[in-house]
């Protein structure tokens, strides 16, 4: 992860793997798996304890409810919860819903004619690189990175 800085001076996060829709969906789909099986956390607290833009982060969510990765309820109670299990939601699930499979086959500095016959000049190492990202995608849950989760905030 680089950091770089944002038209106001703030330190901004580029993820060379993510879009920023999907940090944004890992952020809160970890912080839903933090909370008691089927409690609801309004939009509210959710970019209020993550420090996210709440219009945005609404629509995100909003995917992952029709993707049947979230369950919402409308209304002044109303909210979002992981939809099964955390334990039973990998990483790459949430990651495929957002970006879809092309981290796992876009160059990483972004040429579009990159590859086998063509590659770009970190091709092969970024190649073993991603093989082990997909590799810890496919076998983590979403439960075994909320317990690792060190980050103030989350944790209630």
């Amino acid at each position: 992860m680089d950091e770089c800085e944002g038209a106001e001076g703030k330190q901004e996060s580029v993820s060379v793997v993510f879009s920023r829709q999907c940090e944004y969906a890992l952020q809160a789909v970890l912080y839903l798996a933090l909370r008691p099986k089927g409690e609801l956390v309004s939009m509210n607290e959710l970019t209020r304890r993550l420090g996210t833009p709440h219009h945005f982060v609404a629509k995100i969510l909003q995917n992952l409810t029709n993707k049947r990765l979230l369950v919402s309820q409308k209304g002044p109670s109303g909210g979002f919860a992981l939809s099964k299990a955390a334990d039973k939601i990998s990483l790459l699930e949430i990651v495929k819903a957002i970006d879809g499979d092309e981290f796992n086959t876009r160059c990483v500095l972004g040429f579009p004619e990159c590859g086998g016959k063509n590659p770009c000049a970190v091709h092969d190492q970024w190649a073993g690189l991603r093989e082990g990202i997909f590799k810890m995608m496919t076998h983590k849950s979403i439960a075994e990175l909320a317990r690792e989760m060190k980050k103030p905030g989350y944790r209630t």
